[in-house]
C-alpha cells in the first residue's frame, strides 16, 4: 500500500453547460483534481488523502462528503470556525477557459499555519502532492513553514511531488512567485511544470530549458507538459521528447495539467518505464478536455 497525501485548496466550482447563464455547481480545485483522479486509477489498497483546512459550514461539510464519496481520506482535512471555502467560476471561449475567484476568506490559507498541523498532516506518507497555488495561496510565513516541512519530509526518504502551476494574480508580485516557486521546487523529487508559464515567468526559450533549469535546481525527474506540443523530460540524467495525444475537438482544458499529473503518477509508482507513464498522463488529459468541467 502506497500514502499519498495531497496538499492544496478545495473550491466551490461552477461550470459552464449547455444554455446561456447555466452553470453546474460541484466541487475542484488543482491538487484536488490530481486527488480526485489519483484515487480512480490507484490500486485499491493505495490511499489518497487531502490536506486542507476548511470550515465548519454546510457546504464546506459538503465538500467534505463529496471527498469521502470519492474515496479520498479527509482525516487529515483541518477545521476553522470562522472561514470557510472558496468559489470560482468557469468562462470557456472555443475550449480555453478563463476563471473568476472568490476565495478571501477561505480557510485553506490557514492550512499551514502550524508545524505541529504539518507534522500531523504528513506522518506516515510515502508521497506528497502540491502545487503553486497551494503555496500562492499562504502567508509568506506559512509557505515557508511547508515548503521545510516537505523538505525534511524528502531528506527523511519520503517522495515529493511538484507541479509549479503559475498563477501570478495570486502572488503578492512575480519576483515573489518566482523565488517560491524555485525554492520549492528545490525540495521536490519530480517537478511537473507548463512549458507555456514557465516561458512567460522564467523566460525558458524551449520546453528543453524548463526541464533542464529544474534539474539544476535539485528535481530527480522533471516532465514538461506543452499543450498539444511535444512533452520534454528530464530523468536519470538524459533528457528526451514524446509526442502529445492530438485530439479532435478540445470541449474545456479545465484540469487538463491536473488529469496528466494524475495519470502520470498513477503508472510512475507502478516503476513503469518513463515513456508509459507519460503516455497514460497524456491519454488521461486528452480524455479530460474533452468533456466540461475539472472532474469527468
Amino acid at each position: 500500500m502506497t500514502q499519498i497525501v495531497v496538499i492544496g485548496e478545495a473550491m466551490v466550482e461552477m461550470a459552464p453547460c449547455e444554455g446561456v447563464g447555466i452553470y453546474k455547481i460541484g466541487f475542484a480545485g488543482d491538487t484536488m483534481n490530481t486527488a480526485w483522479y489519483l484515487k480512480k486509477l490507484l490500486a485499491k489498497a493505495d490511499r489518497v488523502d487531502f490536506l486542507t483546512s476548511v470550515g465548519t459550514d454546510i457546504v464546506s461539510n459538503q465538500m467534505v462528503s463529496f471527498l469521502d464519496s470519492s474515496g479520498i481520506g479527509t482525516s487529515r482535512i483541518l477545521r476553522h470556525p470562522k472561514l470557510s471555502i472558496g468559489l470560482y467560476m468557469i468562462q470557456l471561449d472555443n475550449g480555453e477557459r478563463s476563471f473568476n475567484y472568490w476565495r478571501g476568506e477561505s480557510a485553506a490559507r490557514t492550512l499551514a499555519n502550524s508545524t505541529s498541523n504539518l507534522s500531523c498532516g504528513l506522518k506516515g506518507a510515502d508521497i506528497v502532492y502540491f502545487s503553486g497555488i497551494t503555496l500562492a495561496i499562504l502567508p509568506e510565513s506559512d509557505r515557508r513553514r511547508l515548503i521545510e516541512a516537505l523538505r525534511n519530509f524528502r531528506t527523511l526518504g519520503g517522495k515529493v511531488v511538484f507541479d509549479p502551476n503559475l498563477r501570478p494574480q495570486l502572488w503578492e508580485s512575480t519576483g515573489i512567485m518566482i523565488s517560491a516557486v524555485t525554492e520549492a521546487a528545490a525540495v521536490s523529487n519530480i517537478v511537473l511544470p507548463s512549458y507555456e508559464d514557465e516561458a512567460a515567468w522564467f523566460g525558458d526559450a524551449n520546453p528543453a530549458d524548463t526541464a533542464e533549469r529544474y534539474q539544476r535546481g535539485g528535481a530527480e525527474t522533471v516532465i514538461v507538459k506543452n499543450g498539444s506540443g511535444p512533452i520534454s523530460a528530464w530523468n536519470t540524467g538524459e533528457l528526451s521528447h514524446y509526442e502529445a495525444i492530438s485530439v479532435s475537438q478540445v470541449v474545456d482544458t479545465t484540469a487538463a495539467g491536473d488529469s496528466f499529473n494524475a495519470g502520470f503518477l498513477a503508472s510512475h509508482m507502478t516503476a513503469a518505464p518513463l515513456e508509459l507513464s507519460i503516455n497514460a498522463g497524456a491519454r488521461l488529459a486528452s480524455q479530460v478536455i474533452q468533456s466540461r468541467g475539472a472532474l469527468v
